[in-house]
């Protein structure tokens, strides 16, 4: 299985990312244009790695036809879900390819700037993320789109992402009504319940909706590799409507919690015996957890492919792929109550 994602190394800097076929996504995205560069993410069937699985075409798509003043990109990179650490992962390893992605949504979208919204306290993510965009942008490949590094609070909700463009605005990380393709960043336009801004400096009359695409991570990792090998290329990973690779975080009752790029299809207990190490010798797997507000896959269903259908299909979820593993020694009454206490501390009543 070729691995794309991690590198068997980090990414030392700029001239090593360009040494190794960095580039050429944004040079096949500005050959393409627009229309063609979404039609080519379709083509591969990329899903949002964020946790929804949204198609990522299709949701470019509705940025470029949304009617507004300007047009925004956000990478959501406030990885908080309990369990999960690829996200820190793949920014360690390499955020070039992260940036790289965001610049060819925002020459696809029509956006002049971005955003990558992170935890102030992910110090050493926060300093390769800020390391890589300026060697991007003295490569030249930032050219047309400025990119701000916006450091937001501790908080779950903060990676959800109408509060996401909150904490960007400079307000507490409070949920909108409006998702962020129909009231985005800097908007003008109040909406119900809601309320509008001041015009944003350097910008001149009114913003009006202002759609704004938000990926997270991984999601813009994958387009760069997308637009530089091709639909064909990533479809042949996975399946048929889960194509390509994931990766995923191993945590819980397992012998050793890891990080580690699979591939999609993969059955669950590969899953977790290669990435975890499985659980202890005499135990067996009772459950597992695929984020705080997914159902549970319970231990007899460990043969199930991990992929968005076939864990859907099982009543389960695939989530952002931060498996929580419970051996039979955990109470699920206990886990249960743990879940929900997180829960309702951080979702602030919402």
């Amino acid at each position: 299985m070729p691995q794309f994602l991690l590198p068997a190394e980090p990414v030392a800097d700029v001239d090593a990312y360009l040494a190794a076929g960095g580039g050429e996504a944004l040079r096949r995205a500005a050959e393409l244009g627009p229309a063609q560069t979404i039609k080519e993410l379709s083509l591969a069937r990329l899903r949002g790695r964020g946790g929804g699985g949204f198609p990522t075409g299709r949701k470019w798509s509705t940025i470029v036809d949304a009617p507004g003043t300007d047009k925004f990109v956000v990478c959501n990179a406030a990885e908080g879900e309990p369990g999960t650490f690829k996200d820190r992962a793949l920014l360690r390893a390499n955020p070039y390819q992260t940036v790289e992605g965001m610049m060819v949504a925002a020459r696809t979208v029509g956006a002049t700037q971005a955003f990558v919204a992170i935890k102030g306290h992910y110090t050493a993510e926060r300093e390769r993320i800020v390391r890589a965009v300026e060697e991007l942008q003295r490569a030249g490949l930032c050219d047309g789109c400025e990119v701000v590094i916006a450091d937001g609070p501790d908080e779950y909700l903060f990676g959800e992402e109408k509060a996401m463009l909150e904490v960007i605005e400079g307000k507490p990380p409070l949920p909108r009504l409006f998702p962020p393709y129909e009231h985005g960043l800097f908007a003008t336009a109040p909406q119900t319940g809601w309320e509008a801004v001041e015009v944003e400096p350097g910008h001149h009359g009114r913003h009006e909706s202002n759609p704004t695409l938000v990926n997270n991570v991984e999601t813009f990792a994958n387009v760069a590799h997308i637009m530089r090998n091709g639909a064909e290329w990533f479809r042949r990973m996975g399946t048929d409507d889960s194509p390509g690779n994931v990766v995923v975080t191993v945590v819980g009752d397992v012998v050793r919690p890891g990080v580690a790029e699979v591939e999609l299809g993969t059955p669950m207990r590969d899953v977790i015996a290669s990435v975890g190490g499985g659980v202890a010798d005499g135990r067996r797997v009772k459950a597992v957890f695929s984020g705080v507000a997914n159902p549970v896959l319970p231990g007899h269903l460990l043969g199930t492919p991990m992929s968005y259908e076939d864990l859907a299909r099982v009543g389960a979820g695939m989530g952002s792929c931060g498996f929580v593993v419970y051996d039979e020694s955990a109470c699920m009454v206990e886990v249960a109550r743990q879940l929900s206490r997180f829960l309702y501390i951080e979702s602030c009543g919402q």
